[in-house]
């Protein structure tokens, strides 16, 4: 009997981990491995979820018409240019699987998301990394690693995890350099921390190979709902929509992203807390010998001394009930991502480090 195998390049995928939310043994944990909003969505989500709760026995429109609308007027977009997916990693997959296969190439950075080559591999691409500079996106690496292959280039700006990013003028100068046929692809997770920043937006408009992509998980705190959506060119959307299924998204998923959306106030309020709490995470922690780069997100990459150092303050934190994020596999084995929580959050961080410098004494 003929051997059952899957697709080329699809064993050659690591399962992504996500990040932990237990500790054997402790009972009042502190979860800051996830980059998730501790303030929660707005207020209004609740009720959202409610009015829509009693139609779930029907099935949801299949344009997302209505969310949209609301990201676009909020954002100033054009609502027939955006795409809404099961979070963004959803629209990154469909642009894998319309624009890259066997035989194509996708580059991302090299401590950029880890979605970035499992998506390629799943398509049967082959993933290419390009170098950074100092934990900071280097566009002529990038661009020296493009060829006539070239599909895709991912880049998450700010990136995850190092919490760094680029200017507008760099990311337009790598797109300018970009082969022919190939698009770039900026990943705006954490878009919304950076005063000022359109995500790329505009770029988006001037251009015709440049995509974008936005998620409800982290600043509107819907993680567990599992929305984001993408703005391109509209030949780009109109392939994707070929293959996006048409009932991706529920009403509740819908109602839940407006009502988040929607309410610019308590956008605001998170976004002013975390600046102002990362800020102070940041110092406290320098203070106490662990420094991290200005980080432009909702969270820290802690630097320490070396790999052993990292993962010993990694088991000292978790002993105290707070877990944070081993990024090994993103290549910096030195480093831990920390979650900027509220603030009694924050502050069983700094105790934590201060605790283990005292053991480590």
């Amino acid at each position: 009997m003929k051997k059952i195998t899957p697709q080329p390049g699809i064993m050659e995928i690591a399962p992504y981990e996500g990040g932990e939310s237990r500790v054997e043994g402790v009972e009042d944990v502190l979860k800051l491995s996830s980059n998730e909003n501790p303030f929660g969505p707005s207020p209004s989500v609740g009720a959202a979820i409610a009015g829509a709760a009693g139609q779930v026995h029907r099935y949801p429109n299949t344009d997302h018409a209505p969310l949209r609308q609301a990201i676009a007027e909020v954002h100033g977009l054009d609502a027939g240019r955006i795409i809404c997916g099961v979070g963004s990693d959803e629209v990154l997959q469909f642009l894998c699987q319309a624009f890259a296969g066997p035989g194509d190439e996708v580059v991302h950075t090299e401590h950029g998301f880890a979605m970035y080559p499992i998506l390629a591999h799943a398509v049967g691409a082959t993933p290419v990394v390009a170098r950074e500079r100092e934990r900071v996106t280097d566009v002529d690496a990038l661009l020296a690693a493009c060829t006539g292959r070239t599909r895709i280039v991912f880049v998450a700006n700010p990136n995850n995890p190092t919490a760094t990013m680029i200017g507008i003028d760099e990311v337009a100068r790598l797109a300018e350099g970009l082969p022919e046929g190939a698009i770039l692809v900026l990943d705006g997770a954490y878009a919304e921390f950076v005063d000022g920043y359109d995500g790329g937006a505009a770029l988006v408009e001037a251009r015709n190979n440049v995509f974008m992509t936005r998620t409800f998980s982290k600043l509107y705190g819907l993680g567990g709902l599992r929305i984001g959506w993408g703005y391109g060119p509209r030949e780009i959307i109109d392939v994707l929509n070929r293959i996006r299924q048409p009932f991706n998204l529920s009403e509740i998923q819908m109602a839940a992203a407006m009502a988040a959306v929607r309410d610019r106030n308590w956008a605001g309020h998170c976004l002013a807390e975390t600046a102002r709490l990362r800020d102070r995470l940041a110092g406290q922690l320098a203070a106490l010998g662990v420094p991290s780069d200005p980080s432009l997100t909702n969270f820290l990459l802690a630097r320490f001394a070396d790999r052993a150092e990292a993962e010993a303050a990694d088991t000292h934190l978790k002993s105290q009930g707070v877990i944070v994020r081993r990024v090994a596999g993103y290549g910096l084995p030195e480093c831990l991502r920390i979650t900027v929580g509220d603030e009694a959050g924050c502050a069983r961080v700094v105790e934590g480090i201060r605790s283990f410098r005292e053991v480590r004494s």
